[in-house]
Formats: structure tokens, sequence, C-alpha cells
């Protein structure tokens, strides 16, 4: 598997190669990692968690990701909106957590924008999902090498910048870019991958969470 970007398991399956054969990664990359997601806790979770890792790997936030759920009530942004310097103060000093103030502070101002942006389009899963990448914008093949140049993309940079000017912070390009592998927006799975498939299915029988406005 010289350069394809896929690793054999020890039950045999192809996988992606950051999946590296631990079993950290094993359930998180055959179960969640790029199935379509239109629950909003999960995607405030998911977008701060990737804040979180700014600096970091994902696999050091997953192993502390009870705990963040823990610290920041399940990620109901509701509850994390009235969060107040106590609280700040109660996280800074959580050991199971990643205690960086400034990102404690963006989760807590962000979970403010989160409920502005559901007021105004219905759901953050609506929102997000209007930025799905068309065809046109995706690879025709993604073998390793192409996914190598996806850091950030087009999309990525335009969700990013709305956001920012939303008043979000920790959402730069290649930091959403991340959020919208990991929620479903794009199948980023390798071609060979195993799970490519059934998330690709999974993709085309997902219903799209469409804007207050335009829902029927």
């Amino acid at each position: 598997m010289a350069n394809s970007g896929l690793i054999e398991g020890e039950d045999g399956k192809l996988r992606c190669f950051w999946y590296g054969n631990k079993d950290d990664y094993l359930h998180y990359h055959d179960n969640e990692w790029g199935w379509p997601v239109d629950d909003d806790k999960r995607l405030f979770e998911k977008i701060c968690l990737e804040g979180f890792q700014s600096g970091l790997s994902w696999l050091t936030i997953l192993r502390k990701r009870e705990n963040f759920r823990a610290a920041f009530a399940g990620f109901d942004f509701e509850q994390v909106a009235r969060f107040n310097e106590a609280d700040i103060d109660r996280l800074v000093g959580d050991a199971g957590i990643i205690r960086h103030r400034g990102k404690i502070v963006s989760t807590i101002n962000n979970a403010k924008r989160a409920l502005e942006l559901r007021d105004e389009f219905g759901s953050l899963a609506a929102y997000f999902w209007s930025y799905e990448p068309g065809p046109e914008d995706r690879p025709a093949r993604l073998d390793h090498a192409t996914l190598m140049t996806l850091g950030k993309t087009a999309t990525s940079t335009a969700l990013s910048n709305d956001l920012k000017k939303r008043g979000w912070s920790f959402v730069g390009p290649t930091t959403v870019y991340a959020f919208m592998q990991a929620m479903g927006l794009v199948n980023d799975h390798i071609e060979g991958c195993h799970v490519r498939e059934e998330v690709e299915a999974a993709r085309r029988a997902f219903k799209r969470p469409q804007p207050k406005a335009q829902a029927q």
C-alpha cells in the first residue's frame, strides 16, 4: 500500500492512512468521520473541538472528547451561551480538557453566535449544509496525493470568512475544512478505503436541511 494512502487493518480492511492502526481511531474512522450530520449539537461540538485542536493532533482531542462534553454541558449551545466568568475559571482549571483560556472564551462566544445563526436559518445544520460543495468543486478522483492538497478549499475559505463576519472565532479555513470533512459535507475517504462507498451511499440518501425561509 506504499504511497496509496491506505493502511490494512488487522481485520484485513483498507482504511485511510491517518487511522494509523490506532484503536482510538478505528471507530471514529469507520463510524463517524465523513458520515453526514444534521444534528445541531454535534455540529456545534465539532466546530468547537476543531478550534481546540489548532496546534494539536485530533487524537489528543478525541481522547479528551468525553471530558469536553462534560465540561461544556454536552455542547448544548443554549447552555454554553450562558456561561460566565466563574465558568471560564472552572474550565481553565479543568485538567481533563485543553486549558486554553482564549479557546474557552471563544467557545462561549461561538455559542452565542450559534443561537443567532439558528434564529436566522432555523438550524445550524441548514446554515452549514448551504456550504456543501457541488460536484464541480470536488476532485474527480480522491487519491492520497489529491487529498494532501485539500488542507483548505475555496468553499471552506468562504464559510470561514462568513463565520468571522458573524463574530465567530477560531474558525480559520483549515479548521473549517476539517469540520466539513468530519461532518460529511465532503467525503474525503480515499479511493479504496472500505468506508468510502458506504459514506457516499449515506450522502446520497441524506436529506439536506433547508434554511427556514426555504423550508416547505
